[in-house]
C-alpha cells in the first residue's frame, strides 16, 4: 500500500495566471509574477501541485472545451519555460446555481468532489495538504477536508473573502509567500 502524501492544491485564474474574466484565448495568457518560481520551489521539494479550477465559461458557452485546453496547455508551456510544472488539473465546467432552489454540483468549488478525486488518484492526504487561491471558494475546502488554507488576494478578490480568510484560515500577499508557509 502506498503511503499518502500531502499536496498543494492551487486555483488557476487569479492565482497562477492573471484572471481576465473567462480566460479563453491562449495567446493572451499571462502568468502572475512569481507564480512559476513559487511552483518550481514546490516541484523541487517534491510536493505534488494540483490545480482545481471552476471553468463555468464552458457551461455558459463562452468558450469551448478545446479553447479551455489550449489555455491550459499555454499555461503549462509558460510554467515549463521557467522550470515549473503542474502534476494534474481538475476542472468543473458547470454553471453556478442561478437561484436558491438550484442545487450546485459537487465538483464546483467550494464543493470538494474534485479534491477527493485528486486525492484518490494521486495518493494524497488532504488533512496534510494546502489549498491556495484568490477566492474563499478556493480555500474553503481546507476547512471541509481538514487541511491548511491560504488566500492570496488578487485584484478580483472580494473584501469579505479576505476578512473571512483572516478569521478562519491564512492570508498571504503572494503565491511565493504562501509557498514559504507550506515549506515551513
Amino acid at each position: 500500500m502506498t503511503a499518502l502524501r500531502p499536496a498543494v492544491f492551487l486555483d488557476r485564474d487569479g492565482t497562477v495566471n492573471v484572471d481576465t474574466d473567462f480566460v479563453r484565448d491562449a495567446a493572451t495568457v499571462t502568468l502572475i509574477p512569481g507564480a512559476a518560481e513559487a511552483i518550481a520551489r514546490l516541484n523541487a521539494a517534491r510536493w505534488p501541485v494540483i490545480v482545481v479550477t471552476n471553468q463555468s465559461g464552458i457551461g455558459r458557452g463562452i468558450f469551448t472545451p478545446d479553447e479551455y485546453e489550449q489555455v491550459r496547455r499555454r499555461i503549462d508551456e509558460l510554467l515549463s519555460e521557467r522550470g515549473a510544472h503542474v502534476d494534474a488539473t481538475y476542472i468543473c465546467p458547470h454553471v453556478p446555481p442561478q437561484s436558491q432552489s438550484d442545487v450546485a454540483c459537487e465538483c464546483r468549488k467550494p464543493g470538494t468532489a474534485l479534491y477527493r478525486q485528486a486525492a484518490a488518484e494521486h495518493a494524497i492526504d488532504v488533512t496534510r495538504s494546502w489549498f491556495i487561491g484568490d477566492r474563499w471558494r478556493d480555500v474553503a475546502a481546507a476547512l471541509a477536508l481538514g487541511g491548511h488554507g491560504v488566500l492570496v488576494p488578487s485584484p478580483r478578490t472580494p473584501p469579505e473573502d479576505v476578512e473571512r480568510a483572516r478569521a478562519e484560515l491564512q492570508v498571504a500577499d503572494t503565491l511565493g509567500e504562501a509557498v514559504s508557509r507550506v515549506m515551513g
